[in-house]
Formats: C-alpha cells, structure tokens, sequence
C-alpha cells in the first residue's frame, strides 16, 4: 500500500512537470534566461565609470536601471541609458556619467524591444552599429550626441515599425558649441549619409532629427524623400551642409507635417512657397541661410502656426506694416531679425494675443512706435499683447517717444530697444513691470532721469542705459534690486555721488559708470562685490582715498578701469590684491606711501 502511495506521488509530479512543459513555462524560463544573458552580454561590453548600472544584477532584470518589461510577459520593451544630465549642466557634469565601450550584438535577441535610448553618452566616433537593422520591433531609437560617426548604415530601412529617430546633436544649439566641441568631441555625431533613399521605407516615422549630419551628399533629395513619409509630422536638418537652391517637391504630401526645423544651412534662394500649402504646419525654422527676395504675406494667413524663425538671413526683405496686418491666429514666437526688413510697426500688432516673443532686431525699421495699439477688445484680458514676454527692436532706425503701452505689457521679462533713435523720457509705467528681467535702452536719445521707483523691479538682471543723455543721480534704491547681474549708465550726464547701496548688490558682474559727472568718493561698499568681474569708474569726477578695504572680496575682477578720476591710492607696499586683472588703468592715480608691486 506504501509502494502505491509513492509511485501515484511520482506520477503526480511528472503530471505536473508534463503540464509546466505543454503550457511554455519551461519555455518561459528560458526566454528569461536568455534575455538576461542577453543584457549582461550588453552591460560586459560598455564603460561605466560612474556605476551608473550597479542595479544590474540578480535575475530580475525588469528591476534594473533603464529597463522596462512587458506586465504580462517579462519580455524587454525598453532600453533607456540616456546620459542623465540635462543641458544647462553639460558643462560641469556630461562627462561624469557618460557610458562608453562597445554595443554588444546580443540585443538583437530582445525580440520585443520597443524603445532604445543611447543619447548624450559617448562611443567615441564608432559606427552606428549594423545590427541595429535587426531590431525589427523598434518604435523609438534614439542616439543623438552619442559620439557615433561614420556613414548611417542604410539597413536602418528594415525598421518599418520606427516612429522617432534622433541622430543629431540638436541639444547643443544654445550652448558654446564650439568650446565644447573642443574640450570633449568624442561626445559629438560625427555622421553623414551617402544615400537618403533608404529612408523612404521608414513607412511609420512620425520624428526625424538629423541636425549637424552631414547631408551635403544628398543634394536636393531630401524634400522627396519626406514627401514620402505618409506619418511625417516633424523635420530636423539643422546645420546639415544643405546649400545651393531649395527644392521644390512636384507634389506636396507632407499633410501631416507641423515642424519642419532647417536652420543653419546653405540655401540660397527665395523663401520656398510650397510650405504655404501645408496648412498642418506649426513651426517653421529656416534661420540662419542665405534666403533672399521677399518675405511671402501667405505665412500670417497659416491658421495653425504658432513658430516662425527666419533670423539671419541677412538679405529677406518686406515690409513689416504689411507682414503684421495679416491675421497670425496663433502666433506664439516670431523671430525676423537681421534682415532687411523696413517701415514701420502698426498699431495692428494689439491683435497678436497669443504672442510670447517678438524679435525685429538688426532690419530697417524706422518710424515710431504707435502711441496706441487696436484691437485690444480681441484678447481675453483686454490688455494689449498679454503673452509677451520678449521685445527685441534693437539696431533700427525707430524714432520718437517711447509709448506708455510698454508699461502695459504685465508679462514682459526682456526689453531690447538699444541702438535706435529713440527720444525723451523713459516711461514711469516701465519701473512697474514686475517680472521685467533685462531693460536695455542705450544707445539712443533719451533724457530724464532713474527714478527711486527703479528699485520696485526685483527681478531686474540686466539694465542698460548707456549713452543717451541721461541726468540727475543713481538712486539709493539701486540697492534693492537683488537679483542684478550688470548695470551699465556709462556716456551719459549723471551727477552726484554713488550710493554705498550698490555693494548690495550681491549678484553684480558688470558695473560701468564710465563717462559721466559723478563725483565724492567711491564707496567702501564696492569691495563687498564678491561675484564683480568688470568695473569702469573712468571719466568722472570722484576722488578720495582707494583702501585695502575697495577691494575687499574683488577675488573675480578681470577688468578695472579708473583713469581720469582723482584717486589716491593708500594700501600698504606689501599687500597683494584678491583679483588678477587682464585690464588694468588707474590713470594717474596718486599712490600711497611707496608703490606696489601689483600696480
């Protein structure tokens, strides 16, 4: 009866085994195994200097840093290994937590690996690897400024099911590229393309970023081939080698297009008037070319744009009244500077209610503003243009008074006008700005004076003034404004003395009062300046003893300039100043009792 016992237990287990096995959980188990090996395969070939993938180990692997699984299945769907450091970092931290080394083929036996993410890590001018070709299942591949140079391998056609690929090293466009470029290249594309008919295959892409890959070896393919990307819905060749004419499809299907993005190029032609016909569009970038002829009115008319950068082409022409007479529904960033555009600004533009940022800078504009602006019955709130955040008019040939609507603009953080014509008084309604980060004016006509309210303004990082003709004194409310980098009045007709509240300002790098009827002694305070790295007192009347005390915590000043003052110099023989500067004229400054080395 035992025996029986024991042998109906035996049969049980190999029961239960059989089933285990006819159901796939033996085939489960191997597949885990498998894709495990897989990813230690991977991980063995990179450098990780940082430990970035200490959490690779044990067996579940969908636990691990930057992958993700299938709920249902276990299988690998995603790859995420993108350098963790956001841009305004890269300076200081890119490098440290890069990964590097070689890309093991074992990837290719995730089956169902979706999405792949490589970016802003550095494999140092290797290829873009072939077997990425075989990665059929991929939606999302990105390897932007990833280090890979060579020619991009056309087999990146087999991925039928792709949505978005990044190969470019779009990240950097605001940075100092070329300082960067110079100190870590390996961490820059380094890619080009031979043949783009490849790409047509690429039936499902909705994203394309291919900015700084050099397509010089395309020529004028490029336009066809998005043509026939049916699901195409953004465009990135910035900085591609593109040049000569700009192609013109012989029939424009991009229905689904909304950001073509082709700035920093070659062409030179006229603005390419097929894209009026692709009313999907939202943004538009064709800055930095050698476009020419004029600006086409049909771009206000585009019901669904809301970007628009035709900066730097230098020779675009149009008159701005026109431009800004047409309806512009949605736009929210209108960048036309350094052109040639000419005449001056409607009253029309109180109708741009969605408008954040406004850049006419460096054109032909003359004329004054309008003293008052329409159509602020068509905004919500009433008040003219209450989206701006961004006014740059600089370098033109405006005129006149500036308006009170200024004061108006509650959201407004940047204000350019420098460089123009303008004349009188600055608007008291400008020192009620609140979130008003930069006000630069100099270069102009402008009389009056800065008045006490000027320290109302405590997000203020930048004020400019310099030569106009502005009077009377630096207010002692000067000091509140906690948050200023720079301050430059130089060329105008200030008088008085400066106020000991400047060495509140905590933040200054700048400071220029060159060039004016400032008199009294320079204050102690000055040497508490701490982040000060140019100062230009030159050209006025102060006088008075200069201490040890002046240049206290001075450690980062650069540039000094105190020539045609009065200044005794009193410090002892032996003291050595904080700073190192490169620019150094203290005119003739009486010294103290003997002369110091450091002078």
């Amino acid at each position: 009866m035992e025996k029986i016992s024991i042998l109906g237990f035996i049969l049980a287990i190999l029961y239960f085994i059989t089933e285990l096995a006819c159901n796939g959980h033996t085939h489960v188990d191997n597949n885990v195994q498998s894709k495990q090996k897989a990813l230690i395969d991977f991980n063995s070939g990179l450098k990780d200097p940082n430990n970035r993938l200490s959490s690779w180990k044990g067996s579940n692997y969908c636990y691990w840093k930057g992958i993700s699984c299938e709920n249902s299945t276990g299988f690998v769907i995603s790859i995420d290994l993108h350098n963790p450091y956001p841009r305004e970092n890269v300076y200081e931290n890119w490098s440290s937590m890069n990964l590097s080394g070689e890309i093991s083929p074992s990837l290719i036996k995730l089956k169902s690996l979706k999405y792949l993410d490589l970016s802003f890590n550095s494999f140092k001018a290797m290829p873009v690897p072939q077997f990425f070709g075989s990665l059929k299942n991929l939606i999302y591949l990105n390897l932007s400024s990833a280090g890979f140079s060579g020619s991009i391998p056309s087999n990146l056609r087999n991925l039928s099911s792709l949505q978005y690929l990044d190969l470019s090293s779009e990240y950097l466009d605001d940075i100092d590229f070329e300082y960067l470029y110079d100190i870590h290249s390996e961490y820059f594309n380094n890619l080009f393309v031979e043949n783009i008919e490849w790409m047509t295959d690429l039936v499902s892409l909705k994203y394309l970023g291919m900015n700084y890959v050099n397509l010089s070896l395309v020529g004028s393919r490029w336009v066809e081939v998005a043509n026939k990307l049916p699901s195409l819905t953004e465009l990135h060749l910035g900085g591609c080698s593109l040049s000569s004419s700009f192609p013109s499809p012989t029939f424009v299907n991009l229905t689904s297009l909304a950001v073509i993005a082709i700035n920093s190029n070659y062409f030179n032609s006229k603005f390419p008037e097929w894209l009026l016909n692709v009313s999907n569009l939202v943004s538009i970038d064709i800055s930095d070319n050698q476009l020419h002829g004029r600006i086409p009115l049909g771009l206000g008319e585009l019901p669904n744009l809301q970007y628009l950068d035709l900066s730097l082409n230098v020779n675009l022409r149009g008159s701005i009244s026109q431009l800004l007479r047409k309806s512009w529904k949605k736009i929210e960033v209108l960048n036309l500077a350094q052109n040639e555009l000419h005449g001056s600004i409607p009253s029309s533009i109180g109708n741009f209610c969605n408008l954040k940022y406004l850049d006419l800078s460096f054109n032909l504009l003359n004329g004054s503003l309008p003293e008052i602006i329409e159509g602020l019955e068509t905004c919500s709130s009433k008040s003219p243009l209450p989206n701006l955040t961004e006014l740059s008019l600089y370098y033109n040939q405006l005129m006149g008074k500036l308006p009170n609507w200024l004061g108006e603009l509650k959201n407004l953080r940047a204000l350019y006008l420098s460089s123009n014509k303008f004349e009188g008084p600055i608007p008291t309604s400008l020192w009620t700005l609140q979130h008003l980060e930069y006000l630069y004016l100099s270069r102009n006509e402008l009389n009056g004076s800065l008045p006490d309210s000027i320290g109302q303004l405590s997000q203020l990082q930048g004020l400019g003034v310099s030569s106009n003709h502005m009077s009377g004194s630096l207010p002692y409310s000067i000091g509140q404004l906690s948050q200023l980098q720079c301050l430059y009045v130089s060329s105008n007709h200030l008088s008085g003395s400066l106020p000991d509240s400047i060495g509140q300002l905590s933040q200054l790098q700048d400071l220029d009062v060159s060039s004016n009827h400032l008199s009294g002694s320079l204050p102690d305070s000055i040497g508490q300046l701490s982040q000060l790295q140019e100062l230009d007192v030159s050209s006025n009347h102060l006088s008075g003893s200069l201490s040890e005390q002046h240049f206290w915590k001075l450690s980062k000043l650069w540039y000094l300039r105190m020539d045609s003052n009065s200044f005794h110099l009193n410090v002892s023989p032996n003291w050595v100043p904080p700073f190192q500067v490169n620019d150094l004229d203290m005119g003739s400054c009486r010294l103290g009792p003997s002369f110091p080395a450091w002078l």
